[in-house]
């Protein structure tokens, strides 16, 4: 571990090699697992928020879920997460050409139609936060359909916390960003592979 400020990060995030390939995985971590993206009460109310902006982009079965549970709920451990629906989809996913997933905030985003990206644990991930008491740990979620990912950064030489710069930097400030790349840098200089 990496203790950077007030967190412990992962040695993943300096070891793991990350780059997104959307062509290859078509963004299935936005439709499998099962609950929708955690978020706080803040985004809760973003979503609400932005919701009029996105809402002819979303899947019919997804403005139905909307309008009976709302944008969001919370899941078996007491997290506030997304809504989903047909028992996989977050409710703001769409699908563009040859079944890629998209996220319909996102999208928006990228239009300038909205300034919000999206909720930070997707826009973080592959890397999840967990609060404790003393800290907070950063870690990265291993999963089998990020391996496309994997490869692509490997073959980049894209490691996992430079892929996630600009999430990172947004989520825990310039200064503490800088400092994860020194301590990186550092452990792969020494224990590099």
């Amino acid at each position: 571990m990496l203790q950077i400020q007030d967190t412990l990060v992962s040695l993943d995030l300096a070891e793991r090699f990350f780059c997104c390939d959307l062509d290859k995985c078509l963004g299935e971590c936005c439709i499998e697992g099962d609950a929708g993206a955690p978020i706080s009460e803040a985004e809760y109310a973003r979503l609400k928020d932005v919701l009029p902006t996105v809402k002819d982009r979303l899947l019919p079965s997804a403005l139905e879920r909307i309008k009976e549970a709302g944008v969001a709920y919370v899941d078996e451990e007491g997290d506030l997460v997304t809504q989903i629906v047909d028992g996989r989809n977050c409710v703001f996913t769409t699908y563009g050409p040859g079944g890629k997933c998209l996220c319909a905030i996102e999208s928006a985003y990228r239009e300038g139609k909205t300034k919000w990206r999206k909720p930070m644990s997707c826009y973080l991930y592959p890397v999840r936060i967990t609060r404790y008491s003393a800290f907070t740990a950063v870690n990265y979620h291993r999963w089998k359909i990020c391996r496309c990912a994997e490869a692509l950064g490997r073959a980049k030489g894209i490691r996992l916390y430079q892929f996630l710069r600009e999430p990172l930097t947004e989520r825990f400030g310039k200064e503490w960003y800088d400092e994860l790349c020194e301590a990186c840098e550092a452990y792969l200089a020494e224990y590099g592979d």
